[in-house]
């Protein structure tokens, strides 16, 4: 499946520097593993300035339990469950329902942040910043 998505990501002009599935690690989500196979094969530390970015539960219980900042996508990924052009052509009525659900289960979930998609991610790394800069850790 990974190599399916590498080639249209690719398409698109994505070719990520690391790529980890929970094939390649002793466990997968929602173990730490594969964030921490990536700072290893990225050489990145410390961990307190890893940002794990998901649409799924899972994914979010990950970065924390590799001790990274965790940010939601609630509206572009799993947790709605449909393209993001679909998402965009929805009523702002049908958009509220389904923000309604998910941002609050991510935050339960620990999240630090949910954004309804990727496009929203600069603000949040704004704030991240600015956070450890004054000290503070996920």
């Amino acid at each position: 499946m990974l190599k399916i998505i590498q080639a249209e990501a690719k398409k698109q002009g994505y070719v990520p520097d690391a790529v980890c599935c929970a094939g390649d690690v002793p466990r997968g989500r929602p173990r730490p593993h594969m964030v921490l196979r990536n700072m290893l094969e990225l050489d990145i530390s410390p961990v307190q300035a890893v940002v794990k970015v998901d649409d799924t539960m899972t994914g979010i219980e990950e970065g924390l339990n590799a001790g990274a900042w965790a940010i939601g996508l609630a509206a572009s990924g799993n947790e709605v469950g449909v393209p993001f052009e679909e998402w965009s052509a929805f009523p702002e009525e049908v958009k509220q329902k389904h923000r309604a659900r998910v941002y609050p289960a991510m935050y339960q979930r620990g999240a630090h942040y949910v954004i309804d998609s990727i496009t929203d991610l600069a603000p949040c790394l704004d704030d991240i910043e600015a956070r450890l800069r004054r000290g503070e850790k996920p």
